[in-house]
């Protein structure tokens, strides 16, 4: 046996997470642990399959998943280095038979943001709180952060619907939330591949040749207003954002709850 194939060792052929037996083929949500590795982090909330269970040289118990929404993902079945991800047990959460075929409807939630410039971190902050909760199956929650490219090309891959969490200037007192649903003409000319103003993405969107699914922002008026161009960096939400988070939680919830109700027709 060859060193690699000593550190990558067949496992048993399932194990047993809450209750359920996981196996290769199985669909789960990814719940990394806190202080964990910053790219399995990255990954919190999202939905994977099972490709196989491994056992290290320590006898330490892996889950192997690639992920539903990897471009990649083909690669990573041919165990191609990064697109497949390795998980303890204890950070899979095994989804429930039903949520196997989500009927083709798929509703995005886009945090959207910069963390190093205070009020700007608001919607990857909520997405990050919403990544945590149990919610419908057809519902993913990403955080695209200041890639503005990514989430364009994202909204034309067959949404019904997307929800963005940001930080939305609009004069009102800070920690003030709102529900927007922006509109962008035929003619929108600005287009900008790193912008993240939600009609500069659906203007991309379009751009790219996709078409954008009803959208809807969930916003949160700031306090600190920064900018790239300042030389100070603020990694940390102002008082009155950050004490909207739970209320900014529970309105994308019921917004969620309203959409799935809708794409399911009743």
């Amino acid at each position: 046996m060859s060193a690699w194939e000593e550190l990558e060792r067949r496992g048993p052929d399932a194990v047993t997470i809450d209750g359920v037996e996981v196996r290769a083929g199985s669909r789960v949500r990814l719940r990394p642990r806190a202080g964990g590795d910053v790219l399995d982090l990255a990954l919190t909330g999202r939905v994977a399959v099972v490709e196989s269970i491994e056992q290290d040289t320590d006898d330490a118990i892996h889950v192997v998943v690639t992920v539903d929404d990897d471009p990649g993902r083909d690669l990573g079945r041919d165990k191609r280095p990064g697109h497949r991800f390795f998980f303890a047990p204890a950070e899979v959460e095994p989804m429930p038979p039903d949520a196997a075929a989500p009927a083709g409807r798929r509703i995005l939630v886009a945090g959207i943001g910069n963390v190093f410039l205070g009020d700007d971190g608001f919607g990857v902050a909520l997405a990050g709180r919403l990544a945590a909760r149990e919610l419908p199956p057809v519902v993913e929650v990403r955080d695209f952060g200041i890639r503005g490219i990514d989430l364009a090309y994202a909204m034309g891959d067959g949404y019904d619907a997307v929800v963005l969490l940001d930080a939305t200037p609009r004069g009102e007192p800070p920690g003030t939330l709102y529900v927007i649903e922006p509109e962008v003409s035929e003619d929108e000319a600005a287009v900008d591949a790193h912008g993240m103003d939600p009609v500069k993405v659906l203007a991309l969107t379009r751009a790219l040749g996709g078409s954008p699914p009803r959208t809807l922002v969930v916003g949160c008026e700031p306090q600190t207003r920064m900018t790239p161009e300042d030389e100070e960096i603020v990694a940390a939400l102002s008082e009155p954002v950050r004490a909207a988070l739970e209320e900014a939680t529970r309105l994308v919830e019921q917004l969620l709850d309203e959409l799935t109700r809708e794409e399911e027709g009743t």
